[in-house]
């Protein structure tokens, strides 16, 4: 472990445990915290830590505002977040009060996903790459589920390890982790009127960046620049955009374009390569194998079936 003046870096899940002022986990690359038993020294208003390792939270942490990049949100209610290897985030502590944050925490190392279909499959879980503020509020049902899902990882942990151990958790961890995506499809489809704000303000980012005159310098929007403007993560982003119109952010963004381009070879002389520059390609292949491929026609086809 490293500590510099509030800022802890954890490089084992020991580690936490030992500065927690928890026992020593039952197996050395995972393990189930209750929240309630965490013990981290008192050393000031706000706490920095770093995990080399996976986390999955479920917590409360009253009178606390937990800040993660430069977001920062109250989890008094139940609230799960997914934190990846290296992620930075500060726990702000009221000192007025007494600190007795409740909840659970799964940690597990990448070495305990080797030699399993996870190890490959666990990057298309965008959430753990979610901001803070992107976290799932999760119901009195869902909360149940998830809570019975720890419950057995704890309670594997804490039994002998032997041969069936690791496919036991993997297998709960790949439940969770399902379950977790059930539920953030919920969450995108009940707040609609905010996601569907987000949405206006997509179309109206998206169709300012196409309409600018250097667009041809510029070249095309990336999906980190929408994201940016939109002050949501990227794989927040394509979450909401495939559960309300099926398509992730960069078939959206491809989507605008190809309509774009059928616009300007429908209406316009300008040439198949004018309008490839005009919308932010270097090459004019790059531009007719996008279309061809979401058109099944050529831009060059396309406009002759208009003639």
């Amino acid at each position: 472990m490293m500590e510099v003046s509030n800022r802890y870096r954890f490089k084992t899940i020991s580690e936490y445990h030992k500065l927690a002022g928890l026992p020593k986990p039952g197996h050395p690359l995972v393990s189930v915290v209750n929240m309630e038993d965490v013990r981290m020294p008192v050393t000031g208003r706000s706490k920095t830590m770093i995990f080399d390792f996976y986390s999955i939270a479920l917590k409360r942490v009253p009178d606390a505002k937990i800040k993660y990049g430069q977001q920062i949100s109250d989890f008094d209610d139940g609230v799960l977040f997914f934190m990846a290897p290296g992620q930075v985030f500060t726990v702000e502590i009221n000192e007025d009060k007494e600190h007795r944050p409740t909840g659970w925490m799964i940690l597990f190392h990448a070495e305990l996903l080797w030699h399993t279909p996870l190890a490959r499959t666990i990057k298309n879980y965008d959430f753990f790459d979610y901001s803070l503020f992107e976290a799932l509020h999760v119901s009195e049902n869902e909360e149940t589920v998830l809570n019975s899902i720890a419950q057995l990882i704890k309670t594997e942990t804490n039994s002998n390890i032997d041969r069936f151990t690791q496919n036991v958790v993997i297998a709960q961890l790949e439940l969770l982790l399902n379950y977790a995506q059930r539920f953030y499809g919920r969450q995108f489809i009940t707040r609609k009127a905010i996601n569907h704000q987000l949405l206006d303000r997509l179309e109206d980012i998206v169709r300012d960046y196409f309409e600018q005159d250097d667009l041809g310098e510029r070249g095309l929007p990336t999906v980190a620049y929408i994201a940016e403007k939109l002050n949501v993560s990227p794989g927040y982003l394509s979450g909401l955009l495939k559960t309300l119109i099926g398509l992730n952010t960069q078939q959206y963004l491809h989507q605008k374009l190809i309509d774009l381009a059928k616009e300007k070879l429908s209406t316009t002389n300008l040439s198949v390569s004018e309008i490839a520059y005009a919308l932010g390609f270097e090459h004019l292949q790059s531009f007719t194998k996008l279309f061809k491929s979401k058109t099944n026609l050529t831009p060059s086809a396309f406009r002759q079936s208009f003639n």
